[in-house]
């Protein structure tokens, strides 16, 4: 895959990287990524997560990104451990994670503290929907300010993950290749 395909994203960028997939703290319970993973996106994509960086830091805060770039290899384990396509893309019909244009994130404190949003990443409940009325009032201010950041640096939501942004026209980038960036166990 060429380079300019994908870009890695670093603290530089002024996102905290957090790849959970890297680690066995995740919807499968195992490390999915090997080590070495990076944090990639397209371009476009990047530029945004960069705007949505600053805004946050305007605000006293940091994002932190969960998720990037999603090797096609990775969300057949998804959708293998959660065929629900309320929450996980069908690998067959490819992720907008696998096209670089997606984005898991959240918010935290300056010094690393994580805003509460009423549920932890991955949490393949009712719950992580936006507009819960049974999320605390607090969790649902963190959910609409995330929103806002990331919908103002140009990213749209989905209605059953409050962590999960993508470009609007995402649908319109041809799914990636795997990528050295993000390498993927190989699994029986």
């Amino acid at each position: 895959m060429a380079m300019t395909d994908l870009i890695e994203l670093t603290p530089a960028d002024g996102v905290q990287i957090s790849l959970v997939y890297a680690t066995a703290d995740n919807l499968v319970g195992r490390p999915i990524y090997a080590p070495g993973a990076r944090c990639a996106l397209r371009p476009a994509a990047a530029d945004c997560l960069r705007r949505a960086a600053q805004a946050a830091r305007r605000a006293g805060l940091e994002l932190v990104v969960y998720d990037a770039y999603r090797p096609a290899a990775a969300q057949a384990v998804f959708w293998k451990a959660l065929p629900d396509p309320r929450y996980v893309a069908d690998a067959a019909l490819g992720s907008n994670h696998t096209r670089g244009v997606a984005v898991d994130v959240g918010l935290l404190e300056i010094g690393g503290q994580p805003l509460d949003m009423g549920t932890g990443f991955d949490d393949m409940r009712d719950q992580s929907h936006h507009d819960r009325d049974d999320v605390p009032p607090e969790a649902q201010r963190n959910r609409h300010l995330l929103l806002g950041i990331m919908l103002q640096a140009g990213f749209r939501s989905i209605p059953t993950e409050w962590w999960h942004y993508e470009l609007p026209n995402a649908q319109e980038y041809a799914l990636l290749p795997e990528s050295d960036m993000v390498q993927v166990y190989h699994t029986h």
